[in-house]
């Protein structure tokens, strides 16, 4: 049996499994996705240990392919690279995580809200390892619905406004992804598989410039770039803790792995053309994602923008094609998914003893919650990219891989995007400036509990990889290395078609490049050795 499919499919029959329990049980409920979840991540172990990163290895590992429709050319065809494997552990990681961090958040229709969350995770496992279009589509499809009940069910007072306009933007992109894929079925021969289109399509310059077009606007949405965020915000603030968990750890980065996996790879060319564009608005997403975030009042809308702002470096590293700037993209999804969802269980731990997000209603709590306020300021460390964190491993190679890349003003790009960094560090220590220090002067805030048994197991993995992926990054940059060279193999030979010259990899800037010594002088001549003096005899006039 396929180990990649039975760890997909596994927390889809947890899901089965809880539709017997009575409703009237929450605490069993709770428990059986606590062990779907926990089963699903050892299991899951079995795929990191497995793979082969080793130069020479198979492109998709675990592969799987069964026909499903073979009349109609749409298979059932998974397999796993080192960027899907990546993404993949992360979300078998953050799901024990967010079941945990929901055990008392909701008490509300326990049974539906632990049935979403493992169709969710399904969902989300099956969009990493899909290698058919149609396939990738319909798991791509099949996380708004669990999603949409998250939020618009257990979500807060304009939940309803915020769940609309969510599925609404992340379903008409997708509508026009459906049609681009339905475009290269026809023009490749009847079929859907990725593979075999990747090699294979031939379509006219113009038709390739509108399918990266296509593909990208879904991508886009969904990642989220500026101008296409909107949603975002309204999401995160009107949604359960657990649901802003899963939307920052995981759903945003379908966004940024689509880019990676489909828009890039199919049409190169056309990629090559547009990326000047997509880079602009990453970093217009970088630095509005940050002025945003420093004139927030409510602490997850704060985080919400941060997060704009965060992926804009993931896509400006994607967009640079250098090896250094696409693998600190993908380490930067991880980066993004571990802190960031950390901050908004920390945001949702403080919600639970105050009911409310507002940043002016808290000041000097962190002698009242130390180990709180403790793990906040580390993950707030590593929001911000300090050295020793895994944010400064993401940002300092997209950074350098951007300033090194031949992408048009790259210099400008990267110089940009670090004021970024600098703006991060200002609106997220302010944040805990306000909320931890200083006078306490509510009188709300003179007996609040701090971190619980529960709360402990929250946060501990989630500390854990901040500081290893930090110190360690190797084991981590290991796997996502064959897919980056593949790529960029792939945009090399792209260029030679285009006959443009170098487009992608690095450029060495002109400041570095060191002026050819000067020959060494050649030695003078020896002088002739001085006549010897005779010695005057004894004897001898003097």
């Amino acid at each position: 049996m396929n180990l990649l499919t039975v760890v997909t499919f596994l927390p889809l029959l947890g899901a089965l499994a809880m539709v017997l329990v009575p409703r009237d049980e929450p605490s069993q409920h709770r428990a059986l996705a606590l062990v779907a979840s926990l089963v699903t991540f050892a299991l899951s172990l079995g795929l990191w240990f497995g793979f082969d990163a080793s130069p020479g290895a198979p492109e998709f590992q675990f592969e799987l392919m069964v026909p499903w429709m073979p009349t109609i050319g749409i298979g059932f065809h998974v397999g796993i690279d080192g960027v899907a494997l990546l993404l993949f552990m992360l979300t078998t990681v953050l799901m024990p995580v967010v079941v945990l961090s929901a055990w008392k958040a909701v008490g509300d229709r326990v049974k539906e809200f632990m049935i979403a969350l493992l169709v969710l995770e399904s969902a989300m496992l099956g969009t990493f390892i899909a290698l058919d279009l149609v396939l990738f589509y319909v798991f791509w499809e099949a996380m708004l619905i669990p999603m949409y009940l998250l939020i618009g069910i257990w979500g807060s007072q304009n939940r309803l406004y915020a769940t609309v306009k969510f599925f609404v933007y992340t379903f008409a992109a997708s509508v026009l992804m459906l049609l681009a894929i339905l475009y290269v079925y026809f023009h490749d021969g009847g079929t859907f598989d990725y593979v075999e289109a990747r090699r294979a399509l031939a379509v006219t310059p113009g038709a390739a410039s509108w399918l990266f077009l296509a593909f990208a606007l879904a991508f886009a949405v969904k990642v989220p770039m500026f101008p296409l965020h909107t949603w975002l915000p309204d999401a995160h603030t009107e949604a359960p803790t657990a649901g802003s968990v899963i939307l920052a750890g995981v759903l945003l980065k379908m966004g940024t792995f689509g880019f990676f996996r489909y828009a890039l790879p199919l049409f190169p060319e056309a990629a090559l053309q547009h990326r000047n564009l997509v880079a602009v608005l990453a970093v217009i997403g970088i630095i509005y994602g940050a002025l945003m975030s420093l004139v927030q009042t409510d602490m997850k809308r704060l985080v919400a923008y941060s997060s704009v702002s965060h992926l804009g470096f993931v896509m400006l590293g994607l967009m640079a094609l250098s090896a250094e700037g696409m693998t600190g993209s993908v380490y930067q999804m991880l980066n993004h998914g571990v802190s960031t969802g950390a901050l908004f269980l920390l945001v949702g731990m403080l919600y639970e003893r105050r009911h409310t997000r507002l940043i002016s209603e808290y000041g000097g709590i962190a002698k009242r919650v130390p180990v709180i306020a403790a793990a906040f300021v580390i993950v707030t460390l590593s929001s911000i990219g300090l050295p020793g964190t895994n944010g400064f491993v993401g940002e300092f190679l997209i950074l350098s891989g951007t300033w090194l890349s031949r992408l048009g003003g790259s210099a400008v790009f990267a110089t940009v995007a670090a004021l970024g960094v600098i703006l991060g560090a200002v609106y997220m220590l302010l944040l805990v400036e306000k909320v931890f220090f200083g006078p306490n002067q509510n009188p709300q805030n003179h007996h609040l509990p701090d971190l619980s048994v529960r709360e402990g197991f929250v946060l501990a993995p989630m500390i854990a990889l901040i500081v290893v992926m930090g110190l360690l990054p190797g084991p981590f940059l290991a796997p996502a290395k064959p897919a980056v060279d593949r790529l960029i193999q792939r945009f090399q030979v792209a260029e030679a078609r285009l006959g443009k010259g170098p487009q992608v990899g690095t450029a060495v800037p002109a400041v570095m490049v060191r002026a050819p010594a000067p020959a060494p002088a050649a030695e003078p001549a020896p002088l002739p050795a001085p006549a010897p003096v005779p010695l005057q005899q004894p004897g001898g006039n003097y």
